[in-house]
């Protein structure tokens, strides 16, 4: 098992295209000594389900149970990834000790018997979840494994920014993404900040009225009926 290099974390960064970005994944986790690897970016939405975008080896035969969502509510992994962003190892003991050692069995099947997984969040409702999955077991010395999670974390922070440059447009469509006007925008960032429409009035020197009718086309645009589902969506798209 060798260590990753600075550059190694730039190639990854300087990825042009999807394909490239997954191709180099895969070339560093297996020096690492991992042959499967998923790197995902879920954008929240507003009384929606989370939009997802992800380049991975994942083998076609099981595909179908990473996109399960009750399995996905039940699989300990993801719902741990959900609250840490701290790297973490699992292994059949995970599953076993949070009674889904089923669904350990079935992915082990295809090479998922330990790995490291890990998560990192940002504003917007927006997350990063990346895992190195192997069928061998981790190296026995200690010294070995905190090298090996400090060089996957900081591949992650790499792959985060390029997944977000590459993985976004295929997370929101164009059409998707309003065309916000210089007010409404300026408007719902008031509103992120946790200001009233009669405060953002008074810090912007418009009437209620004004502001009022700003958020309702801002509403429209983004396919919410509130005020804050409006400011969380345009945050989480990058519009604000």
């Amino acid at each position: 098992m060798t260590a990753l290099a600075y550059q190694d974390c730039l190639d990854v960064a300087s990825a042009r295209d999807a394909a490239t970005f997954q191709r180099r994944l895969e070339l560093l986790a297996a020096r690492l000594g991992f042959p499967l690897v998923n790197a995902t970016l879920v954008v929240e939405q507003p009384a929606a389900a989370p939009l997802l975008a992800s380049v991975n080896n994942v083998p076609d035969a099981f595909l179908g149970a990473t996109t399960d969502p009750v399995a996905g509510r039940r699989d300990p992994v993801y719902q741990r990834l959900k609250i840490t962003s701290t790297p973490f190892i699992y292994d059949q003991s995970t599953y076993v000790d949070h009674a889904a050692g089923d669904l350990w069995e079935e992915q082990a099947a295809h090479g998922y018997r330990t790995g490291v997984a890990m998560a990192l969040h940002m504003s917007g409702g927006r997350h990063f979840y990346m895992g190195v999955d192997r069928a061998a077991p981790l190296p026995g010395d200690p010294d070995q494994v905190v090298r090996l999670l400090a060089d996957l974390q900081l591949l992650a922070v790499f792959a985060q920014e390029t997944a977000v440059r590459l993985l976004m447009p295929q997370v929101v469509g164009s059409d998707e993404r309003p065309a916000l006007t210089s007010r409404e925008r300026e408007i719902l960032q008031w509103t992120v900040a946790g200001k009233s429409s009669a405060v953002v009035g008074q810090i912007l020197g418009i009437s209620l009225s004004t502001v009022n009718f700003h958020l309702r086309s801002a509403m429209g645009k983004l396919g919410v009926a509130t005020k804050h589902q409006a400011a969380a969506k345009a945050n989480a798209l990058g519009l604000l």
